[in-house]
C-alpha cells in the first residue's frame, strides 16, 4: 500500500520517460492532491512506427469512477488497487476492462516502519537513484455540480508477504502489499497491454533494487 509518495522533478521526469517538462506541483502527494501520470496519448498520435510518444497529465490521486457523484471522499479508498480483485471491483473495473493503463513515476513512496515500537515513515527509493514507475489505472471523471474535467489515477498493488524488503513494513499483524514497480524495460509493454494480458504485470518489484533513503538522499 501506498498514501504517500514524492514525485520526480520535472526534468528527471522527463530524462527518464521522454515526456515534455510539466509544470512542478506538490512534493508531497497525498489521496486527493492532483500529481504526474504517464500514458499514451489519447490521440494515438506517435512520433514514429518504433517509438510511439507519451504524455505527462495531471489527475488526482484516488481514482475516481465515471459514475461518482463526488472526488473529495472516494479519493481515499481508491489511491491502491489490489490487484487480485481489481478487475470486479466497482471503482475500477471499468479502467481495468478498457486497459486504461499509466505510469505513476515517483523519487520515493513512504511506508510504516513498525520494527521499532512506534511507526515512522521510511522513504522507499530505487536503489539505483532512478525514478520508480508504478503501474496504475487513470480515468476521465466529470464534474456533475461543476462540469469540470478532471483525470485521476490508482497504483496497482500485489501482496508482499514474503517479499525480502517490502515485508518489513505496515503493522505486524497486517497483510504486506506492495505497489506493483515495473522494470523500465516494460514500460511501453504495459502502456500498451491489451486487458487480457493485464495480469501479467502484477509481479513484485526485486528486493536488491530498492533501498532505503533520508530526506537528503542518503541512505
Amino acid at each position: 500500500m501506498c498514501s504517500h509518495y514524492e514525485p520526480p522533478t520535472p526534468s528527471k521526469l522527463a530524462q527518464a520517460f521522454g515526456v515534455e517538462l510539466y509544470r512542478q506541483g506538490q512534493l508531497d502527494l497525498w489521496p486527493g492532491y492532483l500529481g504526474p501520470f504517464v500514458r499514451r496519448p489519447a490521440n494515438g498520435n506517435v512520433q514514429d512506427e518504433e517509438t510511439p510518444s507519451l504524455e505527462v497529465l495531471t489527475g488526482a490521486f484516488g481514482l475516481i469512477p465515471g459514475w461518482s457523484k463526488e472526488r473529495k471522499k472516494i479519493v481515499r479508498k481508491t489511491y491502491n488497487a489490489r490487484s487480485e480483485t481489481v478487475a470486479e471491483k466497482p471503482s475500477y473495473r471499468n479502467a481495468w476492462r478498457k486497459a486504461q493503463h499509466c505510469i505513476i513515476p515517483a523519487a520515493a513512496i513512504y511506508e510504516p516502519d513498525y520494527r521499532k515500537g512506534k511507526p515512522f515513515p521510511a522513504r522507499i527509493i530505487r536503489a539505483d537513484g532512478q525514478p520508480m514507475g508504478i503501474a496504475g489505472l487513470w480515468e476521465r471523471w466529470h464534474d456533475p455540480s461543476t462540469g469540470e474535467v478532471l483525470h485521476s489515477y490508482t497504483m496497482l498493488t500485489v501482496n508482499a508477504d514474503d517479499h525480502a524488503f517490502m515485508r518489513n513494513y505496515h503493522k505486524p499483524d497486517d497483510e504486506k502489499r506492495m505497489v506493483v514497480i515495473l522494470p523500465q524495460g516494460l514500460y511501453s509493454d504495459w502502456l500498451d497491454a491489451p486487458a487480457h494480458e493485464s495480469t501479467e504485470f502484477m509481479r513484485q518489484y526485486p528486493a536488491e533494487r530498492l533501498a532505503v533513503a533520508q530526506e537528503n538522499g542518503n541512505e
